[in-house]
């Protein structure tokens, strides 16, 4: 394909993500009928090629805004449709609860969204799924991460590319702004669905987004989007190396079952303090809990519990019903 009859955007995308790569595999598409993942749809099906994988629309259906979210739903169905495509659709099973529970339902809608997309992406034998993460979401990641409280990792922001199930995830529009995308799908002449409640200054994520970004730009540094984004990279950069040694003491250090985690604190004994929290995060991913609400005074504390020279039992309740209880050399995290 030549690169000169495309938009600049469908050019990058390209670049970053050639055709070559899902030659001959499935591609499962996260489309909401927002503009991020209707933009990304689009410019996947600019660049595919001759021989390239086939496309799978997978849309899911929190059924949160009543009407309105059926109509997102119909959208992207008619969507796929207009395009050649097949479509895979979700359904949320989970009412949503109290305003005072609004972050344990974020999780739950969270884990939902991704168990649908695994399972699609496992029923279809797609190789890839890909999201339509913006670099505004980038930047409203770290920012968000670092008023809660957050370490290396945390500043590392979403990740391109990661493990989901059997599939890889990535996300092929991490480098393009919203603005980018709206031009694009202007000059496409590109309907998408607008989710009002993104407007609302109620949740964290969206305060960010209309309050404190704009106060950043205009009265501390225009170009705090890049410099933001740059943290981003470096601290991306850092996290791997840490990230990697963290996985050889994981490995050698606790032993896991069904529900729980054992750590031989002995071996923890003299690692450096950042070494043993990324430990201690690795073995949690591992056993696929939540960690939305471990902030850094309770990766601290967990880090702390595991390295102190203790006499006596001690315990811990920590985020997502773990217990944490240590009798002396042995740490163990239960899911209770």
């Amino acid at each position: 394909m030549s690169t000169n009859i495309l938009h600049p955007l469908e050019s990058r995308l390209l670049a970053d993500w050639p055709a070559d790569r899902w030659r001959d595999v499935n591609v499962l598409v996260a489309v909401s009928g927002g503009p991020d993942s209707v933009a990304m749809l689009r410019a996947l099906i600019a660049i595919r090629t001759a021989g390239a994988g086939r496309l799978i629309v997978g849309h899911f259906n929190h059924q949160l805004r009543g009407a309105e979210s059926d109509a997102d739903e119909q959208f992207v169905r008619d969507l796929a449709q207009s395009l050649g495509l097949d479509a895979r659709i979700g359904k949320s099973q989970v009412q949503r609860p109290s305003e005072a529970s609004r972050r344990a339902w974020e999780e739950v809608a969270r884990d939902e969204r991704y168990g649908f997309l695994t399972q699609s992406a496992g029923e279809l034998g797609a190789r890839y799924i890909a999201m339509a993460h913006t670099a505004d979401d980038q930047v409203e990641t770290v920012l968000h991460r670092l008023i809660r409280g957050t370490g290396i990792g945390g500043l590392a922001g979403i990740p391109r590319a990661r493990h989901l199930g059997a599939a890889s995830l990535i996300r092929p529009l991490l480098d393009v702004t919203r603005g980018e995308v709206l031009a694009y799908l202007q000059k496409l002449g590109q309907d998408y669905r607008v989710d009002r409640t993104n407007a609302e200054p109620l949740a964290t994520r969206n305060r960010i987004r209309l309050e404190l970004l704009p106060l950043l730009r205009e009265g501390y540094n225009a170009n705090v989007d890049e410099a933001i984004r740059n943290l981003a990279r470096l601290a991306g950069e850092a996290q791997q190396v840490i990230g990697e040694r963290a996985l050889e003491l994981a490995e050698r250090a606790a032993t896991r079952a069904d529900e729980s985690i054992e750590i031989n604190c002995r071996l923890l004994t003299g690692e450096p303090p950042h070494l043993v929290r990324e430990c201690l995060v690795q073995l949690w991913r591992s056993a696929g809990w939540h960690e939305q609400a471990m902030g850094f005074s309770q990766w601290q504390m967990l880090a702390q519990l595991a390295t102190a020279d203790v006499s006596t039992a001690s315990a811990r309740m920590l985020p997502g019903g773990i217990r944490a209880e240590r009798k002396q050399e042995w740490l163990r995290l239960t899911r209770t």
